[in-house]
């Protein structure tokens, strides 16, 4: 048996086991060793690789203090000389797949073998899913060790140099690349193929799958915002103490109205924010700053514009699907519509 290849994982700050939220501002570390699902990382390597350091970081910082983050954990790489990094899995945490996405590339620039694994609507994909080799994941860490069985199985193939099938045979996301090869059938007939079973509602593999972005047409200004109705949308699940109405911290499928008629700001008293992807803690100390209501009753007072409708609507915009988004999303504005609200102001988290 040859020697052990060398492994370094990177992890943030909650699957290291430094904290949630609170501590996403925390700085780059290196630690020896295991640290969290590096610990079955480890048990799936056995004895093909050692994972020789976990590179820990808070979401925020390395999103936030980019430079010197990423300076940090390029030192980190050189100092411990791995033959393979590991990223993640960062499932649907957004910051996270951001973050795995930067070390692969740094891993890439440096010579380094990576791969990593995220949810294929996390915002890292689009940043690097034509840079490094991703796995596809679920929304959850559920899956963690399928996941991770995934990522060793395809890290050792690249670190040992061996040839790499496409994606659909080693299951990676595709990267957008074409190579030369062989067919057996011409391409002419590969194209007539698909179009009749499309036109069967046959199942049916593209060559060339195209992701296009959706396009949404801009509303048209409003020409005097001054006679306008404004409604107010928040996606940081902002609802009133105790959460009543179980909004869920995130993946939701729902959302809830709730009354700001007669009230000129929002107190911490009364108001907090259930959400899973932010430090809530301030916001909780003021609930203003996903729902800047104090300061919208100013510029109403003000003229800036007729009244604010007495309803406010509200969700959890973290690990919300597509689908989902589009239907609330809807939702929300058939009932804007319905009661004359010319505009609306979406506090995003």
């Amino acid at each position: 048996m040859g020697e052990r290849l060398r492994v370094v994982h990177y992890l943030n700050q909650y699957f290291a086991g430094v904290g949630g939220e609170e501590e996403a501002n925390v700085p780059v570390k290196v630690i020896d060793g295991t640290v969290g699902p590096g610990r079955l990382l480890q048990q799936i390597l056995g004895d093909d690789a050692e994972v020789v350091a976990t590179v820990m970081s808070g979401d925020n910082y390395v999103n936030e203090e980019r430079d010197d983050a990423l300076a940090t954990i390029a030192q980190a790489l050189s100092d411990t000389k791995p033959d393979l990094v590991i990223a993640g899995p960062a499932f649907n945490a957004g910051r996270y797949g951001l973050a795995c996405g930067e070390v692969c590339r740094l891993a890439k620039e440096s010579g380094i073998t990576s791969v990593t694994a995220m949810y294929h609507e996390n915002p890292g994909v689009l940043e690097h899913g034509t840079e490094a080799y991703m796995l596809p994941t679920g929304e959850s860490a559920a899956e963690m060790q399928a996941v991770l069985q995934a990522m060793t199985r395809l890290g050792l193939k690249l670190a040992r140099g061996e040839e790499i099938g496409s994606a659909d045979v080693e299951g990676y996301m595709p990267r957008g690349i074409r190579r030369a090869g062989m067919r057996e059938q011409r391409a002419a007939v590969r194209a007539a193929d698909m179009l009749v079973a499309r036109l069967n509602d046959r199942p049916f593999d593209t060559e060339l799958p195209i992701r296009m972005p959706e396009v949404v047409e801009p509303a048209r200004p409003i020409v005097d915002l001054a006679g306008a109705k404004i409604g107010l949308v928040t996606t940081g699940s902002l609802v009133p103490r105790g959460n009543p109405d179980r909004l869920v911290r995130g993946g939701a499928t729902e959302w809830f109205r709730y009354s700001i008629d007669g009230l000129d700001s929002l107190s911490a008293e009364h108001w907090e924010s259930v959400h899973r992807g932010f430090y809530t803690n301030i916001v909780n100390q003021n609930p203003n700053y996903v729902l800047p209501l104090n300061i919208l009753r100013e510029m109403e007072n003000e003229g800036a514009f007729a009244d604010i409708h007495p309803w406010f609507f509200s969700t959890s915009g973290v690990g919300t699907a597509v689908g989902d988004s589009e239907r609330m999303g809807a939702e929300m504005a058939k009932q804007f519509i319905e009661a004359g609200v010319q505009a609306c102001v979406l506090v995003a988290t």
